[in-house]
């Protein structure tokens, strides 16, 4: 069908001014997503996450409040060993079994935004 939708090609989420090496310390350091420069016309507060077709982009809100509800879905690998790492840093880690096909968790980036991680089961379809 032409004039639709053909696919996702970021998430922007908010934090609050001053956040980025906290930013750098969760997505890049915690989550394996690496930071990457943002273009020079957009080369101003925040910071912008890449890994491979995944791109995650944080916004500076000046009247910051965190998305508790609304969130991200990323696609993890070796859910088990992404929680230790997570876990050790004390981030607290909430285990969901309720999605077919998933195995999931849900983490707070450090700014309290809501973040869903999830892992395909070996019998789940190639589908999200």
């Amino acid at each position: 069908m032409p004039g639709r939708v053909a696919g996702l090609h970021h998430v922007q989420l908010a934090m609050p001014p001053g956040g980025e090496e906290d930013a750098v310390r969760f997505y890049q350091g915690l989550l394996g997503i690496t930071r990457v420069a943002k273009p020079p016309r957009l080369a101003r507060a925040g910071a912008w996450f890449e890994s491979g077709e995944l791109r995650v982009h944080l916004g500076v809100e000046p009247s910051f409040s965190p998305a508790k509800k609304a969130h991200p879905g990323l696609l993890v690998t070796e859910l088990e060993e992404l929680v230790a790492r997570l876990t050790a840093a004390g981030v607290y880690v909430v285990w969901d079994n309720s999605l077919e096909g998933f195995r999931r968790v849900f983490v707070d980036d450090p700014f309290g935004n809501r973040i869903e991680l999830m892992e395909r089961t070996p019998c789940s379809s190639r589908r999200a």
